[in-house]
């Protein structure tokens, strides 16, 4: 009967060390939340619906030798013909301790999926700010990061390519 320990195979060096890739999430946490009600309480009696502007923005910084911050910036504006109705900045951030991962799989990681598991919790502290200014809590739709990653480096893939002026 063969020994278990010769069964097992890890991604270890011979003196035991790891040397597989590993991420994980150290702590996640709002970073910055601005939320501006302009103009109250008038706001409360317009009736027209305001229209609803959403920006993102994905940013990442390194923090330590093995550790990178990755923030999801989410503006959103709501105006109406009347003025600003509602206006929130939320910088909702993480930490991420990265060992061993290859270096063409680092920015895919900060720019598409750390934002994907950041996004639910950003989700919801925008959407309870928005509730707590008075205002009916603003639900986004899931995002799909990865695509978003994929359409942007094809983009810039393209434009690398053109001419940079005319002859």
């Amino acid at each position: 009967m063969a020994d278990e320990a010769d069964i097992i195979q890890t991604a270890s060096t011979g003196n035991g060390a790891d040397n597989g890739p590993q991420i994980a999430l150290i702590s996640q946490y709002t970073k910055d939340l601005s939320f501006e009600n302009p103009n109250a309480p008038a706001v409360y009696q317009w009736q027209d619906q305001p229209q609803i502007d959403v920006q993102f923005n994905i940013g990442a910084d390194k923090v330590g030798e093995e550790v990178v911050e990755v923030s999801l910036k989410i503006d959103v504006k709501a105006t109406a013909p009347q003025g600003t109705a509602f206006a929130v900045e939320l910088v909702y951030a993480a930490i991420f301790g990265m060992r061993n991962v290859p270096e063409d799989q680092v920015q895919p990681f900060v720019l598409a999926e750390a934002p994907r598991l950041l996004f639910p919790f950003a989700r919801r502290v925008l959407a309870d700010a928005i509730r707590d200014g008075g205002f009916p809590p603003l639900l986004l739709d899931p995002i799909d990061f990865g695509t978003l990653y994929m359409q942007q480096a094809e983009a810039m893939n393209q434009t690398a390519g053109e001419p940079a002026g005319h002859a």
